[in-house]
């Protein structure tokens, strides 16, 4: 058997309720839950289980739930006996992929997203920018329409998940005006997404200032297991780069394509999402037919991870 990664979902991924089977079934995981409520002060169980989607949504909320459901999840994963030769994650999802390698302590990493939420909100006013997904097209025709939308304003590539879907980001105007030349150029959809901000783009340069402060309190240590950064889509080779490269993510585009083609590369053959939603497992499909993918996020998904991987 070949090498398996596990790979954490980012902002978008989140539900009422996510994680509560688990919780009930495992103490691994119902121990993240109480520790982030230590953390955060605020009561994670209540927030998540039984909370309403608008609260969720809201970014300072949305990035610590995700990140306590998709550690709970690795968790119980490791009570079972499962580990991984190399993990990535999504955006937000770095952060756990970086609490996963020990490389961050998962009190300090829930407590710095809930600020990178805060401060990536706060960079641009609300209304002020967006994103769009344009599926269809292949990365430089993406990038040739945002280069032909610049004179509406900011617009950037910001998420190159898998071939031919590719998220941009930035004025509301631009990103418009980005999509109808998408369009013109024969992609499939151009779709403007329900965020709250435009996510890894310059405009969020603020957002990554502060949060250089917060990381500065953050004791960094060394990595268990390797990280794939988002930014360079490259093994994170010291621990000295990481801060750098949590700074960069916030306002650069998050080069996942590239970053599972690097793992299949080095030999990962079976690639296990570990948090909410099967977004990334879709994406891993479309970069390669051939992979095994896995994902965990409640009891059924993890009994069948498990029997699949321990052939118990």
């Amino acid at each position: 058997m070949g090498k398996v990664a596990f790979i954490f979902p980012g902002q978008g991924s989140q539900s009422v309720g996510m994680g509560k089977e688990l919780v009930e079934s495992y103490d691994a995981a119902n121990a993240v839950y109480d520790q982030a409520t230590q953390a955060l002060g605020m009561d994670m169980k209540a927030m998540i289980f039984e909370g309403d989607e608008e609260t969720l949504k809201i970014t300072e909320n949305t990035q610590p739930a995700i990140l306590t459901v998709s550690i709970a999840c690795f968790e119980v994963l490791k009570e079972k006996g499962i580990k991984p030769d190399v993990v990535a994650g999504l955006s937000l999802g770095e952060y756990s992929a970086h609490v996963a390698a020990g490389s961050v302590d998962f009190d300090a990493a829930v407590q710095l997203v809930r600020k990178r939420g805060k401060y990536m909100q706060e960079a641009v006013p609300l209304g002020v920018g967006t994103m769009a997904a344009i599926l269809g097209l292949d990365n430089q025709d993406v990038i040739d329409c945002c280069e032909q939308a610049k004179d509406a304003g900011i617009v950037e590539p910001a998420n190159f998940n898998c071939p031919g879907q590719i998220v941009i980001a930035g004025e509301v105007k631009a990103v418009e005006k980005a999509c109808a030349v998408a369009k013109g150029k024969g992609a499939k959809r151009a779709m403007v997404l329900p965020v709250s901000a435009p996510f890894h783009c310059s405009m969020l340069k603020p957002a990554g200032d502060k949060l250089a402060v917060e990381l500065d309190t953050v004791e960094i240590k060394d990595m268990s297991v390797p990280v794939i950064a988002n930014v360079n889509a490259e093994y994170i080779k010291e621990k000295d780069q990481i801060k750098e490269l949590l700074i960069k993510q916030v306002s650069n585009s998050v080069k996942w394509e590239n970053s599972i083609k690097k793992m299949i590369e080095d030999g990962v053959d079976t690639f296990i999402e570990v948090g909410p939603g099967k977004a990334l497992s879709g994406f891993v499909k479309k970069i390669d037919k051939t992979v095994n993918i896995y994902n965990v996020e409640d009891v059924s998904s993890l009994q069948k991870t498990v029997d699949a991987l321990l052939g118990v």
